[in-house]
């Protein structure tokens, strides 16, 4: 029997797809990378997934696991061989459990993240991971590539909201750690190793997740900043006034909400331009008249002080949601622009403002009139740096002929400032090169040593990470 007469056998003729018009699967979110899937696979569980798995084994052919297809760096489509089967999750979207009084809740990989947010909201509990691309993403790919989001700051990344993993393996068998516990100190945290490895390592099938009460009140607020300086400054008093409550702390300088602005004229936007504005977002479990007070006053304070020249707080849920569109519409309106070269970094918050000034100098140096997209959530110190061709320059040509100069700079401040190349987009195909010239030899070869332990034959995602 053939390959494919072996996926057929395993999850169904009619979930394998192959021959026709596969680009959804097949063209990367950024549609900057482009592959040929010798065919997508559908599994609808995780039997399935293992018996897929099988297949490609026995056949000696690679397996890409796809969830939402939402990736950013190019980890999670075909090359262009026409050799590897990809392996879409998407079926897998099955609500296993809620446990209220664990404050956990066990769901499939496919499962989208804000369906898991709604369930979670209906049982009057909170899943707090939120990114731009909650409608699309899945939970397997959130935690395969550790995704952060904007309530890093409180709740931390993908990894800290997750307690259990079940996985199918690189050789086919099933590895069921789906626990609700928050200790459990029995040998090597096996969970720690696949959250992360964008599917180099195994497939993720199911997750068991921290829940949270959900806030008696939000707090949301926009103010203008007159240098990255005093945006820390702000962030510095925000952390002793507000506490464990500073659910947000978003930074966006001119630049973005001026492209913004220019894409999306009919959004109101409740701040004059100006250099800098920070987005502040404050959960409050006591109530709603606490959260106003506690907010009020770290403004009057703030302002006061010098470090915001005015803020205007959300007064409705719809006027929380417009400015949050703002912060979630940048890399919108940057795709309406044209190209552009990206950058997820972070940064000690400490050296944020030091790696601006000499990034931003270093660049306009060489390319006079570049325009710099800067944004990010500086509570957690993640910036997205992005780098967008002068007016009048050809975007497609600039992200061409200049991405690995830019790069260069972008990168080696970073290094300068003690950074990080990838702070939560994941290395993918995109950084793969870049975290072998940049990451420690002793690194390498233990991420290497896993690697060859867990996935001997080179099953799992091939030329990705590594």
């Amino acid at each position: 029997m053939t390959l494919l007469d072996d996926l057929r056998a395993a999850v169904g003729a009619d979930q394998v797809l192959s021959g026709g018009d596969l680009s959804a699967w097949e063209v990367d979110w950024r549609r900057r990378y482009c592959g040929r899937a010798l065919a997508v696979v559908r599994p609808g569980n995780t039997a399935e997934v293992a018996a897929v798995v099988r297949a490609c084994v026995q056949h000696g052919a690679s397996l890409v696991p796809q969830g939402g297809n939402t990736g950013l760096v190019g980890g999670s489509v075909p090359d262009d061989s026409g050799t590897q089967v990809l392996l879409s999750l998407s079926r897998l979207a099955t609500i296993r459990a809620i446990d209220t009084d664990n404050l956990t809740i066990t769901v499939d990989a496919g499962c989208v993240l804000q369906q898991v947010q709604q369930a979670a909201e209906n049982h009057g509990l909170l899943y707090p991971l939120s990114l731009a691309a909650e409608g699309s993403a899945s939970i397997g790919g959130t935690l395969a590539t550790n995704a952060g989001g904007t309530q890093v700051l409180r709740y931390g990344t993908a990894r800290e909201l997750c307690l259990g993993l079940e996985v199918v393996t690189a050789s086919g068998e099933v590895w069921n750690g789906l626990t609700g516990l928050r200790k459990d100190n029995t040998g090597y945290d096996l969970r720690d190793l696949f959250i992360g490895s964008e599917g180099t390592l195994g497939v993720i099938t199911g997750a068991t997740l921290k829940l949270y009460p959900q806030p008696a009140a939000v707090g949301t607020a926009m103010a203008a900043v007159p240098t990255l300086e005093a945006a820390v400054q702000l962030l510095g008093l925000a952390r002793k006034r507000l506490a464990a409550g500073m659910t947000g702390f978003e930074v966006m300088n001119g630049q973005s909400l001026g492209l913004v602005r220019a894409h999306f004229p009919h959004w109101p936007q409740p701040l004059p331009p100006g250099p800098w504005t920070v987005l502040i977002e404050h959960s409050d479990f006591d109530s709603a008249e606490h959260a106003q007070t506690v907010f009020e006053s770290l403004l009057e304070t703030a302002l006061s002080s010098g470090c915001i020249g005015d803020a205007v707080v959300a007064a409705s849920l719809e006027q929380r949601a417009a400015m949050w569109r703002l912060r979630e519409g940048i890399p919108m309106a940057q795709a309406e622009e044209g190209l552009n070269i990206k950058h997820d970094i972070a940064l000690p918050v400490s050296r944020i403002a030091a790696f601006v000034h000499e990034a931003g100098a270093r660049l306009s140096a060489v390319w006079p009139g570049i325009r710099i997209v800067n944004f990010g959530h500086l509570g957690d110190g993640n910036l997205h740096y992005n780098v967008q061709a002068p007016l009048g320059v050809s975007a497609s040509e600039f992200l061409a002929t200049q991405e690995a100069a830019v790069n260069a700079v972008v990168y080696d401040a970073v290094r300068t400032h003690g950074g990080s190349i990838s702070a939560e987009h994941g290395i993918g195909a995109l950084k793969r090169d870049l975290l072998a010239q940049t990451q420690s030899p002793v690194a390498r070869q233990l991420m290497h040593a896993i690697k060859a332990a867990l996935d001997p034959r080179g099953t799992m995602n091939p030329g990705r990470v590594l």
